[in-house]
């Protein structure tokens, strides 16, 4: 009998705790669909689970303010809302912390697993993360669960950590936290201009970090064959070009033709092939050390259909998606980042 690949997952329902008062399209069902796209892999995958731990405010403050910090557990126990966006419950803060926790052990977990084919993982999260920023909640995030995880892996000895956001809208918190770092190249491709007003291609890092934050600004309307293009032409050669010892995906689905908050049109197969092919990335250069985080999206079909591809794809599921011709417009321009260099 076969061997089941494993990888590592973190699921929990406290994650679903995290619940507004009334209807707000970051709600505890988007849960509920995710893991019903694990059903799909019932019998083919042999998850090894992590649990969740709340984090503690020093390796919080790896990537955000003390300060901040402070604030945020003095509305421990609140329900309201921090911004027009960005709600909280009872629990809101202790789950939070709990998701980044989890990310941060999932990662960790990765980084100590001595089969290479072992190292991977996915986080079902809530609330996402990559809205907030080094001190201040927005967007629907309270805590950054990637760049937390991210310094975390940084402190154990990895050089290089690549972050590749394809949720619809730019990570402008994420951004922020490493615009100065070369240590961690954070790229992104996303629909411009939109939510949050970041994420244009002049954004590319300050001082070291100069030419280590990559953006891919995609017009509305854009499908399959203009993020096949964004790859291609940009994301996968950059990806190649720094070769990162870990690859960290903020995966939000909310790309998805259906999905209500944005106006992009991409396909199932467009997230199974974008998912497989950093997961490539992984292979080639970091060992397989591969974490996928859940960040967006918000139609519950779409999610559960779209989820299931990405990680199908990681487990070496193939998905086609059409080529945009090489003279095709695609909304953003080709590699010009002038200030991109390989660290050592």
């Amino acid at each position: 009998m076969a061997t089941l690949p494993k990888a590592f997952l973190l699921d929990d329902p406290v994650f679903r705790a995290h619940a507004p008062s009334g209807y707000h399209p970051e709600r505890p069902e988007r849960l509920w669909a995710a893991e019903a796209a694990l059903k799909t892999l019932e019998g083919t995958v042999a998850w090894q689970t992590v649990s969740p731990r709340p984090i503690s405010l020093e390796e919080a403050a790896r990537a955000h303010d003390p300060a901040f910090l402070e604030a945020l557990l003095g509305h421990d126990g609140e329900a309201g809302f921090l911004d027009p966006d960005t709600y909280l419950a009872a629990r809101s803060v202790d789950v939070a912390r709990r998701a980044a926790g989890g990310v941060t052990d999932l990662v960790g977990r990765i980084l100590d697993e001595p089969d290479p084919a072992a190292r991977r993982g996915l986080a079902l999260v809530r609330p996402p993360g990559h809205h907030a920023r080094r001190a201040q909640a927005m967007g629907f995030c309270l805590l950054n669960n990637v760049a937390i995880a991210a310094r975390a892996a940084r402190a154990r000895g990895i050089r290089r950590v690549a972050i590749m956001d394809f949720d619809v809208h730019h990570g402008n918190g994420t951004q922020e936290i490493f615009y100065d770092d070369p240590s961690v190249l954070y790229v992104s491709t996303h629909q411009f201009p939109f939510y949050p007003g970041t994420g244009s291609l002049s954004e590319k890092g300050v001082g070291e970090g100069t030419g280590f934050t990559v953006n891919v600004p995609l017009g509305a309307g854009g499908g399959d064959s203009v993020y096949r293009a964004a790859f291609d032409r940009v994301v996968l050669p950059v990806l190649d070009e720094y070769a990162p010892e870990l690859v960290i995906v903020s995966a939000g689905f909310d790309g998805a033709v259906e999905d209500p908050l944005a106006e992009m049109e991409l396909s199932e197969n467009a997230f199974g092939w974008m998912s497989r092919e950093l997961f490539k990335v992984a292979e080639r250069h970091a060992a397989g050390r591969f974490a996928m985080v859940l960040e967006g999206g918000y139609d519950l079909p779409a999610l559960e259909r779209d989820l299931g591809a990405a990680v199908r794809g990681t487990f070496g599921e193939t998905f086609a998606i059409a080529r945009a011709p090489d003279d095709a417009d695609v909304g953003y321009a080709a590699k010009t980042h002038a200030g991109w260099k390989q660290v050592g």
